[in-house]
């Protein structure tokens, strides 16, 4: 039976060469890089190269990295330090933002005296810039959190823009770039953003290591306590092989990125035709179908069928070897819809299902062709 595998947004399959550097410094480079002999030396040299290297595709300094075990870590670190020891006591943010952001949001609440606003949204899931300027007020300490790219319905959010109008207003801004780190190259001496979260295994590198970009004299403080590993900001043995191979699934993301984004957004433009023409009651969910205002590297598809039928497709398509998923894999085991289509889908539309399909360089367009004809058989 053919298999495709159509759900890069929730991870990507390693690329080949990250899991050579991989074994390659898990055979050889097993010294602790907090111990002071020339086994824990080479250690801390792997890190500390690592560190170069993935800062200089940012155009900032090697100290504004802290290695982490992902986006959700990051986004945690920035979040609650931002509220425990800036003194923030305002998050502005968006209902359609990663569970990482929001789910950190609600507790922080339940902890501190923090009030939450939330910025208005388009019909499509657009950030309404006009509604967030009138939120920015000198009034509070506040911090702005918006994902660059959103990870259900692939809408961009224009993170210079908004970065330069926090700074205007003397506002700290914070970015969930999870779904862009890799995918498209961020100068962060062009955009005055003050935090991300990235993770490794969106662009083809190991799960369980991310990092996040703090600026510099920052103020935040560690959540985990321990060890002073990365500058006191995050205790705990360093995972020396996740961290190469982080850098290298960032180097070779970007060393290719010309060639594989343009191939990518290819299929998704050939899967987008495809689907129209076979059912033509089809519709995209967010910004998704939109080439111009969307990721190259998902869709998101409403399929005109019933809610009864809708139950089982999702079970047809994983018996056909087609991966892909309902929202954010994070909640694919919840039988509840995704929040980010509740927040912008009428309630016809939400009856229907939605599945979101993500792309990679390892997809083709024969993926496309089998999963569009076996999407037509269920529907007809």
């Amino acid at each position: 039976m053919k298999t495709v595998y159509f759900d890069n947004a929730a991870t990507t399959q390693l690329r080949d060469e990250v899991i050579d550097r991989m074994n390659e410094v898990m055979k050889l480079n097993f010294g602790n890089p907090s111990s002071i002999h020339s086994y824990g030396r080479q250690s801390k040299s792997l890190i500390e190269s690592s560190r170069k290297r993935i800062a200089s595709h940012f155009n900032v300094s090697a100290s504004e990295i802290v290695f982490t075990s992902g986006g959700t870590e990051a986004d945690n670190l920035v979040l609650r330090s931002a509220v425990r020891d800036l003194g923030i006591t305002e998050v502005i943010t968006s209902k359609i933002e990663h569970h990482a952001i929001l789910h950190t949001i609600d507790q922080l609440r339940e902890e501190y005296d923090i009030s939450v606003k939330y910025v208005k949204l388009n019909d499509k899931g657009d950030v309404d810039i006009s509604h967030l300027e009138t939120l920015l007020t000198s009034e509070t300490k506040q911090l702005v959190s918006l994902m660059h790219i959103n990870n259900e319905i692939g809408n961009k959010l224009n993170l210079k823009l908004v970065a330069q109008l926090c700074k205007a207003n003397n506002v700290l801004f914070h970015s969930d770039t999870v779904q862009s780190v890799g995918h498209y190259k961020l100068d962060l001496q062009d955009i005055p953003i003050d935090y991300l979260a990235a993770s490794a295994h969106k662009f083809h590198g190991p799960k369980g290591v991310g990092f996040a970009f703090l600026r510099k004299n920052s103020g935040l403080r560690a959540l985990i306590f321990g060890g002073e590993q990365e500058r006191g900001l995050r205790a705990g043995t360093e995972s020396i092989h996740n961290i190469v191979g982080l850098d290298e699934a960032l180097y070779l993301s970007y060393k290719h990125l010309e060639t594989e984004a343009a191939y990518i957004l290819d299929i998704k433009s050939y899967f987008i035709e495809k689907l129209k023409q076979v059912i033509p009651n089809v519709t995209f969910n967010g910004q998704s179908g939109d080439l111009d205002k969307s990721t190259y590297t998902l869709v998101n598809v409403c399929l005109p069928i019933s809610a009864d039928k809708a139950s089982l497709l999702q079970f047809q398509l994983d018996l056909k070897g087609i991966a892909c998923s309902k929202g954010s894999a994070c909640q694919s085991g919840s039988s509840q819809n995704s929040h980010v289509l509740t927040e912008i889908l009428d309630n016809d539309h939400l009856q229907r299902p939605s599945i979101r399909f993500s792309f990679s360089k390892y997809n083709t367009k024969a993926d496309v062709d089998y999963v569009i004809d076996v999407l037509k058989e269920f529907v007809d």
